[in-house]
């Protein structure tokens, strides 16, 4: 009897073992998404087989991250059916609507080697809103472990130009990105493979240095696949933020694109001046065919922050010149090659942004200043386009943008942004462009992050 109730109470205190370890299991999945972690870590015991498995499925976990946020917004434009770079364009019956700007969700998973280095980083981002669901981030990552220096990154990823197009849109001050990124840039990224230089070791002596070179399709992810062999080869160099005694912190960097798109067509468009006047012309040669139209991307950016008793004080500044390919009505990136008597249409453009952050009262709250333009062909001018042969298209007009705004971080993970945008454009000769377009957009946005 009494050997059968020693029976009894072990086999209860192994059911009571496994009902624990099942707890501190659950525990080791739900407390590192809580910020708990280290609680855990203290009680696992690592000298024994459970705790030690229990320590591996933690780490595994751990290095899976959930992340996402939401932007519902209200927006209210100066005319209905107005085009605009505040969001999509308002329908034709609409100046004011409720809107999910952006509606995202991200999955990281790291893997870490010996030594809690990282050895490959591999990233999932979706957008889903009333208007689709659309793919924005498939990634993967190596990381070189020997010197800690490099990185190799292929897929579908952030393109490296410039300093705006390459912050989130969950962390920046501005409803959206100015105009040259947006026309330039459309959804920033595009499918190609970067190798990247970044020290990893906090006291290598250029820790401080960033270069990134990658190529690409060239279309972005707007296109439905890439339509030519021609690439292009980008790339940026940047000395991180650095600090320069107690309250100043210095970042700055340079960018350049070299790619191009196949011709199709014998027909290449460019704007020169002819009997005085400045007007398109046609290069109909059918050596042409098969050549490649050229884009080439030139810019620089500098970044400088003020501490100051109630946050911070910040200017930054961007500017990007060069050619740009498009068509006879936008200078996007054409997405498809023109067919027909049609044909690309090769610019000289150039184009700025300028910020002023200020934290007001405390790091709570947030003025924001920007200006910023974009002058889609440096080679006509305002009165020109228009004019009777010039045959130039709204295309070519330059557009200046001054946006005022005002930000409250509410908590860790709530954001409101007022936002008013002053749009300008350029008075040219052209029906419909004779006076600034009534297209201002007042943007009230409630950002939500997990």
């Amino acid at each position: 009897m009494a050997g059968g109730c020693n029976t009894f109470a072990a086999l209860k205190e192994m059911i009571m073992n496994k009902l624990f370890l099942k707890g501190l299991l659950l525990l080791a999945v739900v407390l590192p998404c809580m910020g708990n972690a280290q609680f855990l870590m203290d009680m696992i015991d690592t000298t024994k087989d459970a705790g030690k498995g229990m320590l591996g499925i933690y780490k595994k976990f751990d290095h899976l991250r959930l992340s996402g946020y939401i932007q519902p917004q209200f927006q209210l434009a100066e005319n209905k059916g107005i085009k605009n770079f505040e969001g999509p364009d308002f329908a034709a019956n609409v100046n004011n609507r409720f809107m999910l700007r952006r509606s995202r969700v991200r999955i990281d998973y790291v893997h870490f080697g010996k030594e809690t280095k990282p050895g490959v980083q591999i990233v999932f981002q979706f957008d889903v809103n009333e208007r689709g669901f659309t793919i924005r981030d498939i990634w993967g990552r190596v990381f070189e472990n020997k010197y800690q220096l490099f990185a190799l990154t292929t897929g579908m990823f952030a393109r490296p130009i410039g300093y705006e197009v390459n912050v989130s849109s969950s962390d920046r001050e501005t409803p959206e990105r100015g105009r040259m990124s947006q026309t330039l840039m459309k959804s920033e990224r595009d499918l190609g493979a970067m190798i990247t230089f970044e020290p990893r070791k906090k006291d290598h002596k250029l820790r401080y240095l960033k270069m990134d070179l990658g190529m690409f399709n060239g279309q972005g992810i707007n296109a439905t696949g890439d339509f030519d062999n021609s690439k292009d080869l980008m790339g940026r160099i940047a000395w991180k933020p650095y600090p320069i005694g107690k309250k100043f912190i210095l970042s700055a960097g340079a960018s350049v694109l070299h790619g191009g798109l196949l011709q199709n067509t014998k027909y290449e468009y460019s704007t020169a001046s002819q009997a005085g006047i400045t007007k398109l012309i046609v290069d109909s040669s059918l050596s042409n065919v098969g050549q490649v139209s050229p884009r080439r991307y030139y810019g620089a950016d500098v970044q400088l922050k003020l501490r100051n008793r109630k946050g911070f004080t910040e200017l930054r500044g961007e500017f990007l010149s060069g050619t740009q390919t498009g068509t006879a009505n936008s200078s996007e990136t054409p997405s498809a090659l023109v067919a027909g008597n049609e044909g690309f249409h090769v610019r000289q453009f150039n184009g700025a942004y300028f910020y002023f952050l200020q934290h007001l009262f405390s790091e709570q709250h947030q003025l924001v200043l920007k200006y910023d333009w974009y002058d889609p062909n440096t080679e006509v001018k305002g009165m020109q386009i228009g004019a009777p042969g010039a045959n130039l298209s709204p295309a070519n007009i330059k557009y200046s943008t001054l946006n005022i705004g005002y930000v409250n971080y509410l908590t860790e993970n709530v954001k409101l942004l007022l936002y008013y945008a002053i749009v300008r454009n350029e008075k040219t000769q052209l029906a419909g462009y004779t006076e600034d377009l009534k297209d201002n957009v007042l943007t009230c946005r409630l950002q939500f992050r997990f």
